[in-house]
């Protein structure tokens, strides 16, 4: 019987002492020394005391016997030294029981308290002894370095998660003291998790996770805010370009690189020198890179036409630094508010672009074509040009109604396009869009047509060039990569057809573009041959064309075969949909933001597919393709013109809930 024994045992990791009131066989009925009465299971009890008192004893007399062989214990326990206790027997093998660790502290003579203050005193050390079996066994000293390297990292730990925490709720508060240059490690973790696409924190972030607890933040939205809050992102920052690693700064190294180009001395000498020429370029009022011009003349009936693409083969050589980081980023990246170019922009600005009144290197065409579109004859030569003019689509536009020779090169690109037209290919072109960013941080989204007569001149001359470079390279047997596109699945034909929806519907029949190495004919543009080496500067397929017609031309060795190019292939074509991807998205992205400020306005859109509880949708404003749930008791038909409401947009979870409101009048 245990009824008056005090009972010790532990619970919750503490060392608890308590007065058997009751011994019921298979549970004890304890009273501890808070007042408060307890069952316990025996098997649980760690220490028994030999002795008893009375339990039918008042209730203050009891918890004030508890009290004094606590304090005698507790007093008892302070006398033991258990790391020289451990050094007396951390060598024996031997187990030894509790009576013998105490003789060893206190003498030969030990009581129940003796005892009862030697097992606490090892519990509490936590690290000379283990408690196994209901043994205290000595470490080893390995065991316990690492017990104490252990101790120290989660100290460490704890003061680290402190300060932190405090630094967290100065961010969230605003105060500009909390300086994040100086939490690179925390900051790297949080754009990790704010990257993460997953709202939910990981869970192998248990750190962090503990202190964004502790800071009151749960997901990675919130994570993102903070980092916007901190300065480390700007509030509408572009995460997959981060997801995906997209080098957006060049190195020292490359710059160094870039650096020494502007003072390459340059070989004229083998260069066909037509500086005479009246070369203009036609760009948007923000370009910045000219890798393309032309000049014209009119004799008669029949039109003398240059056209002039830098040579940037002169000063980026394979495998140099330049290169390889060109090949890397596969293009220059175009996003709105942000340009990530191939290149540096110094040596674009300084080098590879065709500024006006500066002497550049070109890989020019010079052709002679009629005015119903044939070409009599062409041929690549290396030149050397001066432009004398930088004009915008704008000003050709008006120019137009002044200039009859640039109104007779307007009519015969309109031939060109007819005769591509009636060899198949398709006009499925719409207005880009151009998104502007006002001072009160609103969005303005205006469709800028691409059908112009300035943008058209410039579009039927540039794939004029990529078509004769195309066949040049065909009939001479020289290895590139030709652009190819099977013809359609199927051919929708306009006819009553509202245009953006036969766009989109026509789109989707369209074969995929492919990459070959060997000349087949590209439907969508009605050619039997097309390559793209026109935008050297900003695409490094370009380059590499230009590359191989430049060593043609100029009587050297090729600097690519086959196989050469199919590793090339290999390498650029993921970059370049990775890259697709990134900018679809941030579009949708601005769109959204667009539409997030304009909540309560109409939109016109038009119904492009019935699914089963949805209707696929077009916004005509945007050409932002959504869904809408179908409206009850209405019934809407392909092409069917249609006004739609925003439910709900959030931008950067890419959500957007909008609701029908009715046909459009």
């Amino acid at each position: 019987m245990n009824q008056g024994k005090i009972i010790e045992y532990i619970d919750q990791g503490k060392f608890v002492s308590s007065l058997c009131l009751q011994d019921k066989g298979n549970k004890l009925h304890l009273l501890t020394l808070s007042n408060r009465e307890i069952n316990l299971s025996p098997k649980r009890a760690l220490l028994v005391s030999g002795t008893a008192i009375d339990a039918n004893r008042p209730r203050e007399e009891l918890l004030d016997e508890l009290k004094k062989s606590e304090l005698l214990r507790n007093n008892l326990k302070e006398q033991i030294d258990v790391l020289e206790l451990w050094e007396l027997i951390k060598e024996e093998e031997e187990v030894f029981n509790h009576k013998y660790y105490a003789q060893l502290v206190f003498g030969e003579t030990v009581t129940e308290a003796h005892l009862s203050a030697l097992v606490r005193a090892l519990f509490e050390d936590h690290l000379h002894f283990k408690l196994k079996e209901g043994h205290f066994i000595p470490n080893s000293e390995e065991r316990v370095d690492l017990i104490k390297k252990k101790k120290e990292d989660e100290e460490a730990r704890k003061q680290k998660l402190e300060e932190e925490s405090e630094w967290l709720k100065r961010v969230l508060k605003g105060e500009k003291t909390a300086d994040f240059s100086t939490k690179k490690e925390l900051v790297n973790m949080l754009i990790k998790v704010a990257l993460n696409e997953n709202e939910k924190i990981p869970s192998d972030y248990k750190y962090l996770k503990e202190l964004l607890h502790i800071s009151g933040i749960s997901d990675a939205q919130s994570v993102m805010g903070l980092l916007i809050k901190v300065g480390v992102w700007e509030k509408d920052e572009n995460l997959d370009l981060l997801r995906y690693a997209i080098q957006t700064t060049f190195t020292s190294r490359q710059m160094e690189e870039s650096l020494s180009l502007p003072g390459k001395k340059l070989d004229f000498t083998s260069r066909e020198d037509l500086r005479s020429l009246p070369v203009m370029t036609i760009d948007g009022p923000q370009t910045i890179d000219y890798d393309d011009a032309f000049s014209f003349k009119w004799d008669g009936d029949e039109l003398e036409l240059e056209i002039h693409i830098a040579d940037v083969s002169e000063f980026i050589l394979p495998d140099t630094m330049l290169d390889q980081e060109a090949a890397g980023r596969s293009a220059s990246h175009y996003f709105p508010r942000r340009q990530i170019p191939m290149f540096p922009e110094e040596l674009i600005e300084s080098t590879l672009s065709l500024k006006k009144d500066s002497d550049r290197m070109t890989i020019s065409l010079l052709t002679r074509i009629n005015t119903e579109g044939e070409i009599l004859d062409y041929r690549f030569v290396p030149g050397i040009i001066r432009v004398q003019r930088q004009l915008t689509y704008e000003y050709i536009n008006q120019e137009l109604t002044r200039n009859n020779d640039l109104a007779k090169l307007y009519k015969l690109m309109q031939r060109l396009y007819q005769n591509r037209i009636r060899q198949g290919a398709l006009d499925l072109s719409l207005p880009d869009l151009d998104i502007k960013f006002n001072a009160d941080s609103s969005l303005t989204i205006e469709q800028v047509p691409q059908d112009s007569p300035s943008r058209l001149i410039v579009a039927e001359i540039m794939i004029l060039y990529n078509n004769l470079a195309a066949r040049f390279c065909r009939d001479n047997q020289i290895s590139v990569l030709y652009r190819t596109q099977t013809p359609s699945t199927e051919i929708i034909t306009q006819d009553e057809l509202e245009y953006v929806y036969y766009v989109f519907k026509q789109r989707r029949k369209l074969a995929p573009l492919h990459l070959s190495k060997k000349p087949k004919p590209h439907s969508g543009l009605g050619l039997d041959a097309y390559i793209q080496v026109t935008s050297p500067i900003r695409r490094y397929l370009d380059l590499v064309v230009q590359r191989q017609i430049k060593s043609f031309v100029m009587g050297k060795d090729l600097i690519y075969n086959h196989k050469d190019l199919e590793a090339i292939r290999i390498s650029v074509m993921p970059i370049l949909k990775e890259l697709q991807m990134i900018k679809r998205n941030r579009m949708r992205y601005w769109m959204l933001k667009y539409l997030s400020q304009n909540m309560d306005m109409q939109y016109k859109a038009i119904i492009l597919d019935e699914l089963k509880t949805k209707y696929r949708i077009v916004l005509y404003d945007i050409f932002l393709l959504a869904e809408i749930k179908k409206p009850e008791g209405v019934i809407l038909d392909h092409g069917q013109q249609i006004i739609v409401q925003i439910k709900t947009v959030h931008p950067r979870k890419d959500i957007l809930e909008l609701k029908y409101s009715g046909l459009k009048q």
